[in-house]
């Protein structure tokens, strides 16, 4: 026995590692898509294996119909999608098996839907987020609601009872961010600024700041998301709106820099709110305006008011800003796509423009996002355009479902995930 054991350890170590090598193959397999932007925030997939063509029957695992519309983009964790919607008079939040698209629960979290601009969106337009054992999911009534996988609600409470009510014309549409045990948020509207760490398991208030700005009118406003900056040990949350972007320390949302000259001042525009997101990846940011102005690549290690401190910039893009799609940056290259469906790319460290180029004739509500070799461009009508990354303009593909989609696509499990003003739809290669 004693010579054998040697070779049993070697057996034992083998064995761990091909245990390990084996978990780890499992998770590179699929990918979980926990919120609005994915797992990194910034709409990149891993996900393979996707299809480049459907339709509303081709490559459609399942179709599963709506109680109303909504913009809001699913959430997806292993076997679960997450998504709200409108339904009658309530806001719901509905859990399907992602597999078969069965509806598993639906809860009510709130009453009191409004409709905005007609068909632009209603207040199931913020999307959950999961960390796969809960589910937080924003209306825009206010209410803020936990529940498990189970449809167990956790906790519940109204933001405007706590911060004061909304003073915003559309709408309160900001998607709260979920990173590690907390819930970020950013209330920025006429009625006030502030932004909010909450515990994620108990609704608890961590910390409060406020956010000055000297915007005034609806510029006041912001219907934009905050997001997280991570590179390495660096990591600190990122505020939209009232001309100006803003770093805060996550640890007590301590105001770190500042970066305004999105509305200037010398003409300055009384309407321009924010819709669009930034969009954060190690070493850059990149931040959108409104109505066609400019779009800044800013460095991310910056302190105090940075906005004429040229050596923090590192492009200006003067005007055509998307004025509601989110930036996109993979592999070196920023990709803005304008509310017609022009598509711009950038350098993301010079700006040196590369094209500019007409995808899909239809209003571009969606943000652009990747996955398995293809930029993924949602119009207004359903029609999906897929292009080529890279600094040579190629569309490489175009689906359509035939029915109006404001919301993100969404990837996991070597599905794309698309939700309609209809329905959720599962769109899965036919094996």
């Amino acid at each position: 026995m004693t010579r054998n054991l040697p070779r049993i350890r070697s057996l034992m170590i083998s064995l761990s590692a091909a245990l390990m090598f084996g978990a780890t193959a499992d998770l590179t397999l699929a990918e979980n898509w926990p919120a609005w932007r994915g797992p990194k925030l910034d709409g990149i997939s891993a996900e393979k294996n996707l299809p480049s063509t459907w339709s509303k029957t081709e490559n459609v695992a399942w179709r599963l119909a709506m109680p109303g519309p909504g913009g809001s983009t699913p959430c997806v964790w292993d076997k679960t999608a997450f998504v709200t919607s409108v339904d009658g008079k309530d806001l719901v939040l509905i859990a399907v098996d992602a597999s078969t698209g069965s509806q598993l629960w639906k809860k009510r979290i709130a009453t009191g839907n409004q409709n905005i601009r007609g068909d632009e969106g209603n207040y199931a337009s913020p999307s959950p987020s999961t960390d796969g054992q809960h589910v937080w999911a924003f209306v825009g009534t206010g209410m803020l609601a936990c529940y498990d996988f189970a449809g167990n609600e956790i906790w519940k409470f109204n933001v405007q009872d706590r911060y004061g009510k909304f003073n915003i014309q559309f709408g309160l549409a900001s998607t709260p961010v979920l990173d590690g045990d907390r819930l970020y948020m950013q209330l920025i509207h006429s009625g006030g600024a502030n932004v909010v760490a909450l515990d994620k398991l108990t609704g608890t208030q961590i910390w409060q700041t406020k956010r000055p700005s000297d915007a005034r009118d609806e510029c006041e406003q912001s219907y934009a998301s905050p997001t997280i900056y991570r590179d390495g040990q660096t990591a600190f949350l990122l505020t939209h709106g009232a001309d100006c972007i803003v770093a805060h320390a996550l640890a007590d949302g301590k105001e770190l820099w500042r970066c305004g000259g999105l509305n200037p001042k010398g003409r300055y525009n009384n309407t321009l709110r924010f819709v669009a997101s930034p969009v954060a990846v190690p070493g850059l940011v990149v931040v959108p305006s409104a109505k066609n102005g400019p779009v800044l690549g800013i460095k991310p290690d910056g302190s105090g008011d940075i906005t004429e401190v040229s050596e923090k910039h590192l492009w200006k893009m003067a005007q055509n800003t998307p004025d509601v799609p989110s930036p996109l940056v993979y592999e070196g290259l920023v990709y803005l796509c304008r509310e017609n469906g022009n598509l711009i790319c950038l350098d993301a460290q010079t700006g040196e423009k590369y094209y500019d180029k007409r995808t899909h004739e239809d209003r571009h509500r969606a943000s652009p996002a990747y996955a398995d070799g293809k930029i993924f461009l949602t119009a207004r009508d359903g029609t999906v355009t897929l292009v080529k990354p890279g600094k040579e303009f190629a569309i490489v593909g175009s689906n359509t479902l035939g029915e109006h989609v404001t919301a993100s696509p969404a990837f996991a499990n070597s599905t794309i995930f698309l939700r309609s003003f209809d329905a959720l739809y599962a769109i899965r290669a036919a094996k």
